[in-house]
């Protein structure tokens, strides 16, 4: 397993940038948009970068199964998984808010490996290894210190493509307006897998989220636990990509103590 992590680092960190490239390109043309869902939209570039991604991926460890937001699923002999988004912020991207990000983790039995994260907009290349730290072009990252209550932290959140279910919205307008109360300011980006990564560089201290998938947060997640953050879903079991559909990312367990505490809140 240890043979596999370098050359996958390597490719992993080619492809983001590459696949930043076109998104660049494509994004100072301006892209035509769809409709995946009532409100979840994906753009032809979504496609064409994960086609480019699958196939590149395929072409260097054939055995592999790839899962890829867009639809691409491949059977792979071994037990080594790909979990790619090849473009989380996709309403962002699409009217022009250059808050978008390439994300790319390999997992070996379910359990991630090593992640990639890249902001093209800042040419920004997050990457993670288990074991092995988290960095920001190079450089070591350790979540935020700076805080231990959280009327004091900066808090980013996502919300779900559900949101127009009446339940839905009650439970995470509910959520927010505590959180706006309890916390010193709270921002939504529309970019999970970036929204994790800053959790991991230390800019924001806290993010909680429901409804997501695992290419949204399989990276992610390695980069803040690296990073020396933790992550559990809302029940505060460990947060597991395949299987958790909301998450609590913190970058102290006090903090994260204080967030679950809030969130279950009735």
């Amino acid at each position: 397993m240890q043979d596999i992590i370098e050359p996958a680092l390597s490719l992993s960190v080619s492809l983001a940038r590459q696949a930043g490239r076109i998104l660049t390109e494509r994004f100072e043309k301006g892209v035509d948009v769809e409709l995946k869902g009532h409100i979840d939209p994906v753009t032809e570039v979504d496609r064409q970068v994960e086609r480019f991604l699958a196939e590149r991926i395929s072409g260097e460890f054939p055995d592999h199964e790839i899962l890829a937001e867009e639809g691409t699923r491949s059977e792979g002999a071994g037990e080594y998984r790909w979990v790619i988004d090849p473009l989380d912020g996709t309403t962002n991207y699409a009217h022009g808010y250059p808050c978008y990000a390439v994300s790319i983790a390999l997992e070996f039995r379910r359990e991630t490996l090593l992640g990639v994260i890249y902001q093209p907009a800042l040419d920004e290349m997050f990457t993670a290894v288990r074991g092995a730290g988290a960095f920001l072009n190079g450089r070591r990252l350790a979540v935020s210190s700076r805080v231990t209550d959280l009327g004091e932290a900066f808090l980013v959140t996502g919300v779900p493509y559900s949101l127009h279910e009446p339940e839905v919205l009650r439970r995470n307008v509910s959520r927010l307006e505590r959180f706006l109360a309890g916390s010193f300011a709270v921002r939504r980006d529309g970019s999970a897998a970036y929204d994790l990564a800053c959790l991991a560089a230390g800019r924001f201290d806290g993010y909680w989220e429901e409804g997501l998938k695992s290419w949204d947060t399989a990276a992610g997640v390695l980069m803040v636990l690296e990073a020396g953050g933790i992550a559990t879903d809302f029940n505060g079991e460990p947060y597991l990509p395949d299987t958790s559909h909301s998450i609590l990312a913190a970058a102290s367990e006090g903090l994260h103590r204080q967030m679950l505490g809030m969130l279950n809140e009735r």
